[in-house]
């Protein structure tokens, strides 16, 4: 874990905090101005930075925009002993992840410091280093304080839910309930129930009121995750929850208002899906009212060192092994692909790769893909290629079935199956 940089002007106060974030575990660094503190940040990297407001030079709103120019996802918290509303908006507004007012107890600190981390070992965080990623990651926060609703669209493991929660967290909900649907993994017959809920009675099985996925997100945010999957019936109820602000249980004799904000995701093109009927039209300019596009990360080529860097300490620290990064062949290697399935196919070979890696660095020969290709350098036969990643990944977890097919992402049955084929 990176450490915490502590900023402000004032010694005491410098040692002081330096001393409260180590006694709280983590490591800490400590300096005395904005400038030295983007040149630290610059060399080192940072899991939060801790700074004062009011500093000669560069103050502590001057360095957090500087920050969020340089990295849009740098955990900042920013004190201070001049707090009025409008400068802990404005603070809050220019991508402050907290806001301590002194005089603050160390239990306050510790709250503050344990929540970001907290985040980001919970993968919350965005991790980019992409410009057009900056870009939206800033967007996002402008319109997080609003409640105007967010179209998310991009390809399957681009990162839309985390988009979501980063939204919903950076706004004044972020305290408030986050519910996620997956409108792809429920079945159709329980859709209405689940997103609208249902009173006692309302049909076969019903024994008690139920309230839905929306309701349980008042106050809050609802996510429709794949909104394109919603089957039209539903669509033109989710249509009057959207105009009306009020949802229709099933059963229920009268409406039960809500006060949610929508955040939508999907990877189709929902316009062609309304001119070919299978999405509604109303539907889509009531979600589509402020809409992002997440790149494939094809096309954020800086990103892939970065996470892989990220997924490889991850994941070498639940093996525990002591994986120190890539040689230069692996990551050369895993420039070139692809990546169809985008952070959520690299986190797969990365885990992988972290489990067939022998030495501190990964490299080429630890790397087995989804779809083995002469063009990274595999010129063997896909079976082959098959056969030696389940037998490899065996090895590594002594013969475990349930182990390996966690790891290669596939259900122990097919284990089973591919061994008797192999004559194992």
């Amino acid at each position: 874990m990176k450490p915490i940089l502590v900023v402000d002007d004032d010694p005491q106060m410098r040692s002081a905090l330096k001393e409260a974030i180590q006694r709280i575990g983590y490591g800490a660094d400590a300096c005395e101005n904005g400038q030295d503190a983007i040149g630290r940040i610059s060399r080192t990297g940072y899991s939060l930075v801790v700074t004062d407001m009011k500093m000669p030079g560069m103050d502590g709103l001057s360095l957090l925009r500087e920050i969020r120019r340089r990295c849009a996802t740098q955990p900042v918290v920013v004190i201070t002993g001049h707090a009025t509303v409008e400068n802990a908006v404005e603070t809050m507004r220019e991508g402050a992840t907290d806001y301590l007012l002194k005089p603050f107890s160390f239990d306050a600190l510790k709250k503050a410091v344990l929540s970001v981390m907290a985040r980001a070992a919970d993968g919350r965080e965005f991790l980019t280093g992409d410009p057009g990623m900056q870009k939206i990651l800033a967007l996002a926060r402008n319109i997080a304080a609003s409640d105007i609703t967010v179209l998310v669209q991009g390809e399957s493991g681009t990162g839309k839910e985390l988009l979501a929660r980063y939204i919903h967290r950076m706004g004044r909900r972020g305290g408030k309930p986050f519910v996620a649907v997956n409108c792809a993994a429920i079945p159709e017959n329980l859709m209405e129930s689940e997103l609208f809920g249902h009173e006692k009675g309302a049909f076969t099985g019903a024994a008690e009121r139920k309230k839905g996925k929306i309701e349980l997100a008042d106050g809050g945010t609802i996510l429709l995750d794949e909104i394109g999957e919603m089957p039209l019936l539903l669509q033109a109820k989710l249509l009057r929850v959207l105009q009306e602000r009020e949802v229709d249980r099933v059963g229920g004799k009268e409406p039960v208002p809500v006060d949610v904000r929508v955040v939508a995701t999907t990877n189709r093109d929902l316009q062609k899906e309304c001119r070919e009927g299978r999405f509604r039209e109303d539907l889509y300019y009531r979600l589509n009212v402020f809409p992002v596009k997440l790149p494939p990360l094809r096309e954020r080529p800086a990103d892939i060192p970065l996470l892989a860097v990220h997924f490889a300490e991850k994941f070498s620290a639940a093996e525990e092994k002591t994986i120190r990064g890539f040689t230069a062949e692996g990551i050369a290697l895993l420039s070139k692909r692809p990546w169809r399935g985008n952070i959520r196919e690299l986190e797969n070979v990365i885990r992988r790769a972290v489990l067939l890696c022998r030495g501190d660095a990964i490299g080429a020969d630890a790397l087995l893909f989804d779809e083995p290709l002469e063009a990274a350098g595999y010129n063997g036969k896909i079976r082959d290629m098959e056969k030696e990643l389940i037998l490899r990944t065996l090895k590594e977890v002594d013969g475990n079935k349930t182990r390996a097919a966690e790891l290669l992402g596939v259900t122990v049955r097919t284990i089973r199956n591919k061994l008797s084929e192999y004559g194992n």
